[in-house]
């Protein structure tokens, strides 16, 4: 491709094109059932629309459903039925015009083991047409931008795995999509890899991009998205911010409660008799709760684990993962 028809293609800084509806991407009853037996049915009937330049999130246990979704917004899973748009391009009908527009990081690692940081952008570039003297330019500066100039010859398995996914993103947006997946982008990563993949995700966003992506991390989406699908059984329970979600659906708050050990039977029991709390939850030496909003719980938590080691206790108020929990009965774990 030459230097003027890649300057041309979606996702520059200019505000980020759209279907004749307005929607960098639609689905309209969209589904798939894989043949048993038994039949299932992996995305059931999905409509969903995310407007030009919005940080979606598509949020919901494993199993539900999301990364099938993914899967067929990105043409590597055929409908069973329905539709998908990405800006107003029918995915089954026109697959290449829409691998065009859209940058996909999956769960899994999928750099080339067997070329450098720099040449995975090099390759990718010119895989979409691009001149070599655009490529090797583009290379150079993404590499400059995602904070791995200095490792630009080294192999992916030779690098940590933020840096790895860092990369990979890089990659995704290096032919300059318009809309960009993220399938899971966070998982395994550590904290500070975390906060570096969302820095620079908020940056692209800045410059037009629209972001989709998949996560059973709500408190991370509540922190990021703009707006919130979350789906259970292939389907869509809720769409709206996580404010406004919040606002309506979230009728619990949590304690977790960390011990010096793990608790046995009897402590639990004690905490599950206290008025206020619904549910126990043990996670290993800690302890959830989910309360209700009444005052003077944190004193009553303390006292009911007199006599054993307490290191830590901290409250949080009404979250996405309460508006889960709320509306389908399931913890996010599963």
């Amino acid at each position: 491709m030459s230097a003027h028809l890649a300057t041309d293609l979606p996702g520059t800084a200019t505000a980020t094109p759209a279907g004749a509806d307005g929607a960098a991407v639609s689905l309209s009853g969209l589904a798939k059932c894989y043949r048993g037996p038994p039949e299932v049915r992996a995305v059931d009937g999905v409509d969903l629309v995310v407007p030009p330049g919005q940080l979606f999130g598509l949020l919901g246990p494993n199993g539900a459903g999301k990364s099938t979704t993914v899967g067929m917004c990105t043409t590597r899973i055929r409908p069973t039925s329905g539709s998908v748009r990405i800006e107003g391009i029918d995915a089954v009908a026109d697959p290449s015009r829409v691998k065009r527009r859209i940058g996909v990081v999956t769960q899994d690692n999928t750099l080339d083991r067997a070329c450098t940081l720099w040449e995975n952008l090099v390759y990718h570039c010119r895989y979409f047409g691009w001149s070599g003297r655009d490529a090797r330019a583009r290379a150079d500066e993404l590499l400059e931008r995602f904070h791995l100039a200095d490792r630009r010859d080294a192999f992916p398995m030779q690098i940590s795995g933020g840096m790895a996914q860092r990369l990979q993103v890089a990659r995704a947006i290096a032919h300059r999509p318009s809309v960009l997946f993220l399938d899971e982008p966070t998982a395994g990563l550590d904290p500070q890899s975390r906060i570096a993949l969302w820095e620079l995700v908020h940056e692209l966003r800045a410059d037009g991009l629209t972001v989709v992506l998949t996560t059973h991390h709500m408190e991370e989406a509540q922190t990021i998205c703009d707006r919130v699908a979350i789906i259970d059984h292939g389907r869509v329970l809720v769409d709206d911010t996580p404010q406004r979600l919040i606002a309506a659906h979230g009728t619990a708050a949590t304690i977790d409660v960390r011990f010096g050990q793990t608790p046995d039977a009897r402590l639990l029991d004690r905490l599950r008799a206290i008025a206020g709390v619904s549910d126990v939850e043990p996670r290993g030496d800690a302890v959830r709760l989910t309360t209700d909003d009444r005052t003077g719980l944190l004193a009553r938590v303390v006292e009911a684990a007199e006599g054993v080691d307490l290191a830590d206790v901290t409250r949080s108020g009404a979250n996405l993962e309460a508006v889960f929990i709320h509306l389908t009965g399931r913890d996010l774990r599963e």
